[in-house]
């Protein structure tokens, strides 16, 4: 029993033995790298990203709708029924197609009888002016009264008066005539007939035969907040500020100029309307259609950064600008932000290296080295 307490007791002393080496060599080695210079700093691999000076525009997103310049509704200026209809629901149109024929029966019977009146009474004044010209000789010669004359005189004038009367009549007859052949007034795209061949209209009716709606161009019509008011009447001054509209969903987009900004300010939102007329040759927007619309004021030199660059502070907006492999904080301002970029109004100069990923293992003065570029990136 004696002998195997003692074999116990040495091995446990050997045991601690050699744990004290193993924790003085340990002790002893990281001492000796102290002196020779500390352990090496931590070192960040982070994707960096260049800060450029280029051309940007100043625009102002905003959601409009499509109005077209032009549009009319159809209707009978006749009490009368439809005799034809030339076109199809919903088809294109040019201006001067024939698109209605109403019933002219009755308007070509007044017509008729409104020439025979004329003619009727052009062959009284044939008459009464060659009795002016037989009494006018006989008066030369003594041979009637000038009572006679005076009075053939009168009858020629009244018979010129009811032939200006009468051809009066018969132009409004032709002008009602007109009305019974329906056309496009410009092209455009018409809706479909409310009427069919047949039906009884008037001009009192309240729905129209159809309507016409110009396609191209269009007007897109949006509102703008009142502080791009300045910029934008300045950039009109110099030039024509360009809108474009995109359908959202879609990655067509049409292109035109500003057409008009509104006289006043709506009080109650601060803003003010703006209508940009739209070339639409391709008929992209359709009239009532909501779209995206982008006002381009002007272009201007900035620097720009990828927008995940930036990074947020109590003390403000900030980037981590990479210098000899040690990055620092630079506060920044930026300006607005486009398409994926932000303009960076102070701050930097521009072609700085700024950190895009990797910026929450970062504090100010941290090393950094830039990660290894995937293929095709």
């Amino acid at each position: 029993m004696k002998r195997r307490n003692f074999l116990l007791i040495v091995a446990v002393l050997g045991i601690a033995a050699g744990a004290a080496y193993t924790t003085r060599s340990s002790w002893m080695n990281g001492g000796a790298a102290t002196a020779q210079g500390g352990p090496r700093a931590r070192v960040v691999s982070v994707d960096l990203a260049k800060a450029e000076r280029r051309s940007v525009p100043v625009d102002v997103d905003a959601i409009g709708s499509v109005t077209p310049i032009s549009s009319v509704a159809l209707k009978s200026r006749l009490e009368t029924t439809i005799v034809s209809v030339h076109f199809e629901d919903g088809a294109k149109v040019s201006e001067g197609d024939l698109l209605f024929t109403l019933d002219a029966r009755q308007i070509d019977a007044q017509i008729e009888q409104a020439e025979g009146v004329l003619a009727r009474d052009r062959a009284q004044l044939e008459g009464a002016q060659r009795d002016l010209r037989r009494y006018t000789e006989l008066v030369g010669k003594g041979a009637t009264t000038q009572v006679n004359l005076d009075n053939a005189k009168t009858q020629s004038d009244i018979l010129i008066a009811t032939i200006k009367a009468d051809q009066s009549s018969l132009d409004n007859l032709r002008v009602q005539k007109s009305y019974t052949v329906i056309r496009a007034p410009f092209a455009g795209r018409i809706s479909a007939a409310n009427v069919k061949v047949g039906n009884f209209v008037r001009p009192a009716d309240t729905q129209p035969l159809a309507t016409i709606n110009q396609m191209a161009p269009v007007y897109v019509t949006f509102a703008v907040p009142q502080k791009a008011l300045v910029d934008l009447r300045d950039a009109m001054g110099k030039g024509d500020p360009q809108v474009l509209a995109t359908i959202p969903g879609r990655q067509r987009s049409e292109s035109g100029k500003v057409a008009m900004v509104e006289n006043t300010v709506d009080a109650t939102t601060g803003m003010v309307t703006v209508r940009g007329i739209m070339n639409n040759e391709s008929e992209t927007l359709w009239p009532g259609t909501i779209v995206q619309t982008k006002l381009i004021i002007r272009n201007e030199d900035a620097v720009v950064v990828p927008t995940v660059a930036v990074q947020r502070s109590q003390n403000g907006n900030f980037v981590f600008v990479v210098r000899d492999g040690v990055a620092k904080v630079q506060p920044v301002k930026v300006d607005r932000t486009f398409q994926g970029t932000s303009v960076i109004a102070d701050g930097l100069a521009g072609d700085e290296s700024i950190v895009v990923d990797g910026q929450l293992l970062l504090s100010d003065g941290s090393r950094v080295e830039p990660r290894a570029r995937k293929a095709g990136a």
